[in-house]
């Protein structure tokens, strides 16, 4: 599935009596990131080297870990996530698949035909160890 690159990608749209409606997987994309990133037990999104590059220039990367791809009308969705330490990672990624699917079914009127989850690491931010220093540091898995 192709990364996000820019907003000329576009879905088909659609057709009605006073035009077109074409969506840009961006768009869909900024939904999905922040359909995720509401829901308790995910610590971060993932991003590449690009979107942090983004991020130092003081630009904000709403797809940031998010690729989406629409054909026919069908969206197709990557989401990669950092979670937070404790939590039952498949219920959290059955939970972020039902809510980033619902969200974009309402936003776009496009029908969602995955949403696939990669799970990159563990959050351990302001969890308090043994000996009481805070680990603010994520790990790869």
């Amino acid at each position: 599935m192709p990364e996000v690159k820019n907003q000329e990608q576009e879905s088909e749209g659609t057709q009605n009596a006073y035009g077109s409606i074409k969506i840009a997987e961006e768009a869909v994309a900024g939904i999905v990131s922040l359909a995720a990133a509401e829901i308790k037990g995910v610590s971060s999104l993932s991003g590449n080297m690009t979107s942090g590059l983004t991020e130092i220039l003081g630009k904000k990367n709403l797809s940031k870990g998010v690729k989406v791809e629409i054909n026919d009308q069908e969206v197709l969705i990557a989401l990669h996530i950092f979670v937070a330490y404790g939590v039952k990672i498949p219920q959290l990624a059955l939970e972020i698949q039902n809510e980033v699917k619902d969200t974009v079914q309402k936003m776009t009127g496009l029908k969602v035909k995955e949403v696939n989850i990669y799970v990159e690491g563990i959050s351990f931010e302001n969890i308090v160890s043994d000996n009481k220093e805070t680990i603010e540091e994520e790990t790869e898995v």
